[in-house]
């Protein structure tokens, strides 16, 4: 029979018992369409921004039930009696009803106001989606930034292990002195340094992302993308266009104009009620159901006299209201005009540093590739060997920071003109 090595076994049994292990420590792959609908669905910032737009639904039929009937209905009954007296019932019923006529336009102002207060809400809604893509995109390329960067870190200590090696022979051939073999084991430790950073920074970008997609346990993560811009930047924007159709000034729009509604029920305090009413009912002793009905209609007026100044005083908060959010619309215009040019400006900047990084690091790879050949052959001092060599790794590390910048930048843009969790 063939015998089982002691060795081969303990290999099986550990292989065995590292597949759990490895399963809870699979790491999930998420690209940005899938990283977008995970955020709509859960997280919390859009979850309450809904809930408000239904407060404010609910808000405009409570209002809106002021133009409708009121009706209500009451039954009861009670028995009495006493040691000297024999007991008696007492019943009663009737139904009542009232409809509003004419008060001045103040209940029609008050479901107008109501209704652009919803509007207003469904804008804010919009807002939070702007301000939750923003914030989506940004964590999804610090992480995918952040995955280059574990990688870079790498290869750049993987070479600098190569210029040790290399540093070492030389040094132990004569050719070199100790202040050469110094600072190469300086770079390496420094690559080494810079490794353990970018993977505590990868670690710190999955947590950002699965916060920003509403996980409460983000796990590990892997997102897959290009460092490529989707928004074009040749043609200039229309920067007014732009601004008057951001949820954010809609939203304030809606804000005055609800104000402005409001202003015009506060002035209808001034004006006479006028309400139709109508009932029926009866009331009986001792027989059930009574034996009669009586009914009622009529017309009733209230005109407002005095009400120790309340009325002038609610126009004149009104008014301030409605002149304040005027101030604060043209502000946010303004504002608005402002952070979209600077964020044009910064997103056509960036689109053009990465053009530029590029080609530096073009010209540092070939100056490399040159002086190591150079340097092997003794035709280039260490000094000027190193140079090169630290200009190729800044050359590396500067593209994937304009990379980088241009995939923030660009964000910035669509947060500025409005970009919507659905706009991609």
């Amino acid at each position: 029979m063939r015998r089982f090595r002691p060795a081969r076994v303990l290999v099986v049994t550990l292989f065995f018992a590292c597949l759990p292990h490895a399963s809870a420590l699979a790491v999930e792959t998420l690209d940005w369409s899938q990283c977008l609908a995970e955020a709509a669905a859960h997280h919390p910032d859009l979850r309450s921004a809904a809930e408000s737009v239904r407060q404010a639904e609910a808000q405009r039929k409570i209002v809106r039930g002021g133009l409708l009937p009121s009706v209500s209905a009451s039954a009861g009954g009670r028995r009495s009696g006493s040691t000297d007296a024999a007991a008696r019932g007492a019943w009663s019923y009737g139904v009542n009803a009232s409809q509003l006529l004419y008060d001045g336009a103040k209940t029609s102002s008050q479901v107008k106001s109501a209704t652009e207060t919803l509007k207003s809400s469904r804008y804010g809604e919009e807002s939070v989606s702007v301000d939750t893509r923003y914030a989506l995109r940004t964590a999804f390329v610090q992480l995918l930034t952040a995955q280059q960067q574990v990688s870079l870190a790498e290869e750049i200590m993987t070479k600098r292990k190569q210029n040790l090696r290399l540093i070492e022979l030389l040094y132990k051939s004569g050719t070199e002195n100790i202040g050469s073999l110094s600072k190469a084991r300086a770079d390496l430790a420094e690559a080494e340094f810079e490794v353990s950073q970018a993977r505590r920074a990868l670690e710190l970008a999955q947590v950002v992302l699965g916060t920003q997609l509403g996980r409460h346990s983000p796990g590990q993560i892997r997102v897959t993308g290009q460092f490529t811009a989707k928004e074009p930047t040749r043609q200039s924007p229309d920067f007014d266009r732009i601004a008057k159709e951001s949820p954010a000034y809609l939203n304030l729009t809606a804000q005055k104009d609800a104000a402005g509604y409001s202003l015009q029920a506060a002035r209808s305090a001034f004006m006479p009620s006028v309400y139709l009413s109508t009932g029926f009912g009866n009331s009986a002793f001792r027989q059930l159901p009574p034996d009669r009905t009586d009914w009622q209609a009529g017309i009733d007026v209230s005109v407002p006299i005095y009400a120790g100044g309340s009325g002038r005083a609610g126009v004149a908060r009104a008014t301030a209201v409605v002149n304040q959010l005027s101030a604060d619309e043209q502000s946010l215009y303004l504002s608005l005009m402002r952070s979209l040019a600077q964020a044009w400006k910064n997103f056509r900047d960036a689109a053009g540093n990465v053009d530029v990084q590029k080609k530096y690091l073009a010209a540092a790879s070939e100056r490399a590739r040159i002086a190591d050949a150079q340097y092997s052959a003794g035709l280039v001092s260490f000094n000027d060997w190193t140079i090169i060599e630290d200009n190729l790794v800044n050359a590396k590390k500067s593209y994937l920071n304009a990379q980088s910048n241009l995939l923030t930048a660009e964000a910035a843009w669509v947060q500025a003109k409005g970009g919507k969790l659905e706009s991609r």
